[in-house]
């Protein structure tokens, strides 16, 4: 038996599975599907062209060269295009609106930390003064270490030491816009102090805390209650103490930040009037601000609904840039105030399109009946033969019923073989039957006019489990810590009809280690349309838009480590070129990151080994063996290997 999906039993086209897993609607116009099923990439090229590549051609290739499944595929193209998306987006409605004041870009780094992803946003953004934001001493050094354009400005956030601040100070005097963002009245004393002593006056920013809320997952990160910012009074204190200390006319730049994924325009839009009050106030306290620093918030459009879903946005890039540059230009206008310099801190937006990770798909396990031979004995006890009477006969009109009786004779037999009553044959018989039953039941429900409440969850709960090469806690951390949302979909056979419904595991072997919240043309789904599985054929998954915070954040959950990673760039002959290429952690490599040293652990093995061979355990050619086996596995792959 075929557990089928809800999907119609016509021919089956590429356009069925567009439809059906959304990619028009969350890909941007950066993937669609090929006439022969398969996911094309739609890169920018040289002269604005957009040129198209498979990524099974890209898979190909990869594995050709030696990076197995999981890899996580950069795609460089897709870096430069989101870097021109949002500068040009602000440049024209900056035009649009005559807007007298310019927009800057700064990345912020905790987004995506990888070395390649922010040098390639700093080269390409260079043409634009795309700067960075960084909220650590490690990541001010990255900034002082890749940023040339001394027009790019460096935003700090964050808490602040002596050493942080005196790092910011180096980078002005060598002529570098370096922003010292107040976060709480305490930084002020310390960065006056290492201003007084390297003679060097700060360039001085503050972050104010909004009353506007957000929605959405991180609304936390906004409101009075929010973790960081300066209250009223507190920026107050601030702008006395620069008046004292004869600072004010360092103080130049507005800050806050209302979250990094605001699904609803309306909710930017208030926060920018609220800023504003506060700009208007501090310029009539004298302060002469020049920058306002709207911080992060463009939302990606996860799930493709366009909706305040926390996981959509209802605006596009366009509507957003509109908006903001209008608020703060009405706000200033009325009270004869100059336009400010807009600086934003957009990093989903920037780089959530550009990774996509690439995995194989191990085994599957299927929740239906098998075709055995069942042999009832005399003895068979009454509730295993009841149980195989209402599994051979269930009907619409007694569907529960049925799945009452079912699930009744199903526990009564468990007691028995808990009891010794029944063996282990009978048991598995009992498990059959009760599959039969169920999977019976859940293909008589779309014929019937009501579902009863007790069984909308049942194909669910029937679904297979596909098993996936890959940690769901390394490479995907936010879908199993705060249940982010990220498109999944198979990247080829789409061109055929997908028949089974799944969820998908990882190979953690821990409960939480799953993908089952999945986006489809039916909206939010605890299960996902995919194809029968072929053990001597490669099926392939891809979850897209992790270019945001996965990388970041990921941890060594049963020391699974980084995956392999490709950094290709799409050539305008519709080839690709590797740029960048990185074997993902070896067991060695994620041993010693958890304070084993793998050196002393062949030393202790070896000795294991030759004293087996005293003992006359194992003969010397078995413990030659075994020692090479362990130091080839230390060196190798932490995830499934062919």
């Amino acid at each position: 038996m075929t557990k089928q999906t809800d999907i119609k039993n016509n021919e089956w086209s590429v356009e069925d599975s567009t439809t059906l897993y959304g990619i028009s609607d969350w890909s941007g116009g950066y993937f669609s599907i090929s006439d022969a099923g398969e996911i094309l990439v739609h890169a920018p090229v040289e002269n604005d062209e957009t040129k198209e590549i498979s990524l099974m051609e890209i898979v190909d290739g990869l594995e050709q060269r030696g990076l197995q499944m999981p890899v996580l595929l950069r795609l460089e193209n897709l870096i430069d295009e989101r870097i021109k998306v949002i500068n040009t987006a602000f440049a024209n409605a900056i035009k649009v609106a005559n807007y007298k004041g310019e927009y800057r870009g700064a990345f912020p780094i905790k987004v995506n930390q990888q070395n390649h992803v922010v040098s390639e946003i700093v080269r390409f953004g260079k043409k634009y003064h795309h700067g960075l934001e960084v909220g650590s001493k490690a990541e001010l050094l990255i900034a002082l270490s890749i940023i040339s354009d001394k027009e790019s400005n460096i935003i700090c956030n964050g808490y602040k030491d002596a050493e942080f601040i005196e790092l910011g100070l180096q980078a002005q005097l060598l002529g570098y816009n370096c922003f010292f963002v107040i976060e709480t009245p305490e930084e002020l004393p310390l960065i006056i102090e290492q201003s007084n002593k390297m003679n060097i006056e700060p360039m001085i920013g503050a972050r104010v805390k909004l009353s506007t809320e957000v929605e959405g997952h991180w609304s936390k990160d906004s409101g009075e209650r929010s973790l960081f910012g300066l209250s009223a009074s507190q920026l107050v204190e601030i702008l006395d103490e620069l008046k004292n200390t004869n600072l004010l006319h360092r103080f130049k730049l507005l800050h806050f930040h209302l979250g990094s994924q605001i699904p609803n325009i309306r909710n930017i839009r208030a926060g920018i009037l609220e800023a504003c009050r506060y700009y208007i106030a501090l310029h009539k306290e004298g302060a002469p601000l020049g920058y306002i620093d709207i911080g992060g918030g463009l939302a990606v459009d996860y799930d493709g609904t366009r909706s305040t879903e926390g996981h959509s946005r209802n605006y596009n890039i366009h509507e957003y840039c509109a908006d903001i540059v209008e608020a703060i230009q009405e706000s200033f206008d009325q009270h004869e105030i100059p336009h400010p310099t807009i600086i934003s801190e957009s990093g989903r937006a920037a780089v959530a399109h550009t990774s996509v990770l690439l995995f194989n798909i191990l085994d599957v396990n299927k929740f239906e009946s098998k075709n055995m031979e069942i042999n009832f004995p005399e003895d068979t006890p009454e509730p295993v033969l009841n149980l195989f009477e209402v599994a051979q006969n269930i009907t619409p009109k007694r569907i529960q019923e049925c799945y009452n009786d079912i699930m009744h004779y199903r526990n009564q037999s468990q007691e028995l073989f808990i009891r010794g009553e029944i063996n282990l044959r009978m048991r598995a018989a009992v498990e059959n039957l009760y599959l039969l039953g169920l999977n019976k039941i859940s293909e008589t429900l779309p014929s019937l006019k009501k579902v009863p409440p007790e069984l909308e969850n049942l194909q669910e709960s029937l679904s297979d489990i596909y098993y996936g090469n890959f940690s769901i806690f390394q490479s995907l951390p936010d879908a199993w810590a705060i249940e982010q949302v990220f498109p999944v979909m198979p990247i080829h056979r789409l061109n055929e009809k997908p028949t089974r419904d799944a969820v998908i595991a990882d190979i953690t072997c821990d409960g939480d280690g799953r993908l089952d919240n999945f986006v489809t043309s039916e909206g939010y789904s605890k299960t996902i349309p995919l194809h029968s599985f072929d053990k001597n054929k490669e099926y392939y998954i891809g979850v897209f838009l992790v270019g945001a915070y996965q990388e970041t954040l990921g941890d060594l959950h049963n020391l699974f480590g980084d995956t392999n990673i490709a950094s290709i760039r799409i050539n305008s002959d519709h080839s690709f070129d590797i740029v960048h290429e990185f074997e993902g952690d070896s067991i060695s490599d994620v041993l010693s990151y958890v304070e084993y040293e793998p050196q002393t652990l062949i030393k202790i093995f070896r000795q294991k080994a030759e004293s087996a061979v005293k003992d006359g355990i194992i003969t010397v050619a078995q413990r030659q063996k075994m020692l090479g086996l362990f130091n080839d596995s230390l060196m190798g792959y932490t995830y499934f290997e062919k």
